[in-house]
């Protein structure tokens, strides 16, 4: 079903523009058999024929595997169906199988509108190698990016060492002119040394760092980076420092 307003469109879209059914498909994306279902005109509605499918006794079986492991592959569905008689294609099946998956429930994000100079985000990057004399050394990048304005502050190093880690935050600090209250952190070993479930143990040079210019150090989720991608609060976790 599509919505009533739709249907009002495609139906003025046809009798009043004189708009082609296929041009209507095209532009509002959609099968031509749903515009055809929405005009409500007679010659334009095909019968739905049922047809017998070699499928249909395998149905059940299908359905019952397909919730229990919903991304099993269709080819090996097919490999069990014919170990139980089924004399069909595994084009058929696949067609099938996609009516049957069951689709996984979408997770939702709450984007929250942030203050000016409420919150950071801080990262390494990495940038290939350079060539210095006669040895080649790796090429990183300390960012520190305002979640509001999406400044971006970057201070190249040749390391990825705790001091370069910190040095980047005070050098971003002046440049900015100021310092965010809040800095989310993608689970660096620079700045989380132990996680157990929600309890954090941060780097004490970070502490201090924090609680020389007044900020509050966030940690992402375990593999959740749409946290710091959508300049989106962090779970809550308890923080705790290093004893």
């Amino acid at each position: 079903m599509i919505p009533l307003a739709q249907v009002a469109e495609i139906r003025r879209l046809f009798f009043a523009e004189h708009w082609r059914v296929g041009t209507i498909a095209t532009q509002l994306g959609l099968h031509p058999d749903t515009v055809r279902r929405a005009l409500a005109t007679e010659r334009f509605v095909r019968p739905a024929i049922m047809r017998p499918s070699q499928l249909d006794p395998y149905r059940p079986f299908l359905q019952e595997t397909l919730q229990r492991y919903p991304r099993l592959r269709a080819t090996r569905l097919f490999e069990m169906l014919r170990q139980r008689g089924y004399p069909g294609s595994v084009v058929q099946l696949r067609r099938v199988v996609r009516t049957l998956r069951p689709v996984p429930a979408a997770e939702a994000y709450l984007r929250l509108t942030l203050l000016v100079g409420e919150q950071g985000q801080a990262d390494w990057g990495s940038f290939g190698t350079v060539t210095i004399g006669h040895a080649t050394r790796r090429l990183s990048a300390f960012v520190l990016v305002l979640s509001w304005s999406r400044a971006l502050h970057a201070v190249f190093t040749l390391d990825q060492t705790l001091e370069s880690f910190l040095r980047g935050h005070v050098e971003a600090f002046q440049a900015f002119q100021g310092v965010p209250r809040v800095v989310l952190y993608d689970n660096l070993r620079s700045a989380v040394l132990e996680r157990q479930g929600d309890a954090i143990r941060l780097h004490p040079r970070l502490l201090e760092l924090c609680g020389h210019y007044h900020f509050v150090p966030r940690p992402c989720a375990v593999a959740a980076a749409h946290e710091k991608a959508q300049a989106s609060y962090c779970n809550s976790s308890r923080i705790c420092g290093a004893h």
